[in-house]
């Protein structure tokens, strides 16, 4: 049986120490920590993590995820060279009979995606159930209210439906997070415009997330709290972070860290299909959108529309903020697999999947293993 080790500095749930893995048919056998190597050469070793997972993500390097399966075919393959090893194609709003298509595709596609790309966990919808107030780049014209929604519609949509997007304001949407999580869904509050009160009776109904904190969203108002507010001060919830410093102020990211348990941070890039390819225009949906540097907003307005980061960006941009190694990966890996519990991958141990990212000292990515086989970064 072929066996290869690989050694550096191990990035573990509580720490990070030098030290090596076995990795024997795409996974890990052994897991040996070096403490020879602390006064030694270990500052030059690459650090090692769990592959990195995008559970919020619409697009990179040209590709749109709801653009067929040769456009996932190259997304795939463009998340893994940012050490994305597993992801969710995430749909924007669209008609009920257009996220039927792309679930029905990404299910088909699934079976036979390319093994040098990030392997897909199933599907993100967010939306069509979002609030008008807080829209964001998602088309108005396409927002629907729950109550108007029969399950018997939506029920072409669930297999393989792993989260999706309500606002709890809604008509009928309480009842709706009910039974998706009944279902298997796991319901992120988002796109609300929803009171502190509110926001608390959708995670009460099972809501088990947040979707991009503080945006498009209800926050901190302090006569007049929200969305933002109730997920911050509920240890069961997740949040997720957009941590390119434009969706959220780096100043902020200290407060959320602070507040939430370190288990409940999730790394997302809602990254758009124009991420990766430099300045210009594109599209979120039937929207277009502009980018500028670092910023995608919709053409002609200041408003966001999606990232143009990748998990690795974020990750060194949480550490920058002062956030722990340790911390900052497990919000990129096993936070977001615990969350669609997911077991066989996300830690540096033996009998997880050998998905790895091996990063230089300055946290960029240098190559990715996906299941034992090395790949350039």
């Amino acid at each position: 049986m072929a066996s290869e080790a690989v050694r550096g500095r191990l990035v573990l749930d509580d720490r990070v120490a030098p030290g090596s893995m076995t990795i024997e048919d795409g996974t890990i056998v052994g897991v040996e920590l070096d403490a020879a190597a602390a006064s030694g050469d270990a500052e030059t070793l690459p650090y090692l993590t769990p592959g990195f997972v995008d559970l919020h993500v619409h697009g990179w390097g040209g590709f749109d995820a709801m653009g067929g399966a040769v456009a996932l075919d190259g997304m795939s393959r463009a998340l893994l060279r940012r050490g994305v090893t597993s992801f969710l194609p995430t749909a924007v709003t669209a008609p009920l009979e257009t996220l039927t298509t792309f679930t029905e595709t990404v299910r088909e596609w699934a079976a036979h995606a390319p093994s040098d790309g990030a392997d897909p966990l199933g599907t993100n919808l967010e939306g069509p159930f979002l609030a008008q107030a807080r829209h964001g780049a998602h088309d108005p014209a396409l927002l629907r209210e729950p109550a108007d929604v029969g399950m018997a519609e939506l029920a072409p949509l669930l297999d393989g439906l792993r989260v999706t997007t309500v606002a709890p304001e809604l008509r009928g949407a309480v009842e709706l997070i009910g039974r998706l999580v009944v279902d298997g869904v796991s319901v992120s509050i988002g796109h609300s415009n929803a009171s502190l009160d509110v926001a608390r009776a959708g995670y009460a109904a099972g809501a088990r997330s947040t979707t991009h904190l503080f945006n498009a969203m209800s926050g901190l108002d302090h006569r007049s709290p929200g969305v933002a507010l109730a997920a911050l001060l509920d240890d069961d919830v997740y949040v997720e972070l957009i941590a390119d410093g434009i969706h959220v102020h780096p100043a902020v990211w200290a407060l959320i860290t602070r507040a939430k348990p370190v288990d409940r941070l999730l790394l997302v890039s809602d990254a758009l299909a124009i991420a990766g390819t430099g300045d210009g225009r594109g599209r979120v949906g039937q929207l277009e959108v502009d980018v500028v540097g670092d910023r995608a907003t919709l053409a002609g307005t200041d408003t966001l529309a999606g990232s143009v980061i990748a998990l690795d960006t974020a990750v060194r941009n949480l550490v920058d903020s002062g956030v722990p190694l340790p911390a900052a990966v497990a919000a990129a890996s096993r936070n977001p697999l615990t969350l669609l519990g997911v077991t066989d991958r996300g830690r540096l141990a033996p009998g997880q999947r050998a998905d790895i990212v091996e990063l230089d000292g300055d946290l960029r990515v240098r190559r990715v293993m996906k299941t034992g086989s090395w790949m350039p970064g």
